[in-house]
């Protein structure tokens, strides 16, 4: 996943994004216990198709903002925007991309087949198809952003971690829904995910938006603004994904 249309520039330079292509061992072999284990889960989720879960996945798989912005708005109980909380919301997109640059050079090393590619079934976005066909599925660029997105929220917002954790993991597992990822490929997303969050530590400008973040997250909280997000039908979905 590369800096495309929209995507603005992360934070870190080249020569400090994580490589997947070193750190990622190589994605499961036909025939091999762990590939029997992702055909397992997505027969699995195959069976939510056209459920809430599915829906919620067909949300989760849109990266643009301002709609990628409210992900977390419900666990934060606080709608995220440009206009009110304008440095969460740049620090949010440049994670994004980072988050996405981590796993590109595995994607282009092993060009793994996606499962909609193999069990012939339809895929959540059928609009990106012809995109995530020429696009590796090892590792999910998905997983690496809401694994990222998840573990900056925490931080900033240390009371509701286990929340917003706990959504990060559902992010991924919306690529399972979607039919576009395997379970081994949210995985090692959510990894390369983790590894971007410890290299943008040590990135200064990052330091100093993580700190504005969160006054302005707590300033937002504080107006009590109105959700943008049906919450309680989020949270009933992710309760019970059938």
């Amino acid at each position: 996943m590369g800096i495309r249309a929209g995507r603005v520039a992360g934070y870190l330079a080249d020569k400090d994004v994580p490589d997947s292509s070193v750190l990622s061992a190589p994605p499961p072999a036909p025939g091999s216990a762990a590939q029997a284990l992702d055909d397992e889960v997505s027969r699995k989720y195959l069976a939510m198709q056209g459920t809430s879960r599915w829906r919620l996945a067909i949300s989760d798989a849109n990266l643009t903002f301002p709609q990628a912005a409210q992900t977390f708005s419900c666990v934060l109980n606080a709608p995220l925007s440009e206009t009110e909380t304008p440095v969460l919301y740049s620090l949010l997109r440049k994670a994004l991309t980072d988050a996405g640059r981590s796993t590109a050079p595995a994607k282009n090393v092993y060009k793994r087949q996606r499962p909609f590619m193999v069990n012939g079934k339809p895929l959540c976005t059928p609009d990106a198809e012809d995109i995530l066909r020429k696009d590796g599925s090892y590792p999910s660029g998905h997983s690496a952003a809401g694994a990222a997105w998840s573990l900056i929220l925490a931080e900033i917002s240390p009371d509701q971690s286990q929340a917003i954790l706990l959504r990060g993991r559902q992010f991924a597992q919306s690529r399972l829904a979607c039919n576009v990822h395997w379970y081994s490929d949210t995985v090692e997303g959510m990894a390369m995910g983790a590894a971007t969050v410890a290299k943008l530590h040590a990135d200064p400008t990052f330091q100093s938006d993580l700190a504005k973040a969160g006054k302005e997250l707590a300033a937002v909280r504080a107006k009590g603004l109105p959700m943008e997000r049906d919450c309680a039908a989020e949270a009933e979905t992710l309760k019970n994904p059938g």
